[in-house]
């Protein structure tokens, strides 16, 4: 099961009808806009891990302003751009503006599979790294603690054995005052 959620925004109905179906045929979590503006009401409170937008679309929001709305949102949103005029220039521009990929129509929905597919995985890598991140991080905290505990005690050992070596040195007390001062504070540390 893919576990992408994926926003195929077209204003042809006949193009987005045919996203929808291949992609929950393929196993995807799809939802649709026909304009710009219904995906800005889209991705503004909800996460996609894909955005599909046309190019060229008709009224006030195009693909480049579906593209820079998503990223301004939700930075870790790939948006893929649609566009039946391919050209360079366009293109350089989508990816300076943080698109992942572009497609041309019409679309190959072999090759659009691939793609999610390669984007499915980086995130599925990514999430895995976070995630030995994280445990790096809790194991190199559990590592400074007992570090820093055994620094403790090792001064702690330290300093009793200086107190014993002093004490078996004070001639001003008896041989068995000694010894018995000095047991005492070894067994503290046994305590």
């Amino acid at each position: 099961m893919n576990t992408l959620r994926i926003l195929a925004v077209d204003d042809d109905p006949v193009t987005r009808s045919l996203l929808e179906k291949s992609l929950v045929k393929s196993g995807y979590r799809v939802e649709t806009a026909s304009s710009g503006d219904e995906a800005l009401d889209f991705i503004k409170d909800r996460f996609f891990d894909v955005v599909l937008t046309d190019l060229m679309m008709p009224g006030g929001i195009d693909g480049i302003g579906v593209l820079e709305a998503t990223k301004n949102r939700w930075k870790q949103t790939e948006v893929i751009l649609i566009t039946a005029y391919a050209s360079v220039d366009s293109a350089v521009d989508a990816m300076k503006k943080g698109a992942s990929d572009y497609l041309t129509k019409p679309i190959n929905l072999e090759e659009l599979m691939l793609r999610l597919q390669k984007i499915n995985t980086l995130k599925s890598l990514t999430k895995d790294a976070e995630g030995l991140r994280e445990a790096m991080d809790v194991t190199e905290k559990n590592a400074a603690q007992t570090i820093q505990d055994l620094e403790i005690m090792v001064s702690d050992l330290q300093h009793t054995c200086s107190a014993i070596k002093r004490t078996l040195a004070d001639k001003n007390l008896e041989t068995t005052e000694r010894l018995a001062l000095s047991l005492k504070m070894l067994s503290s540390l046994a305590g």
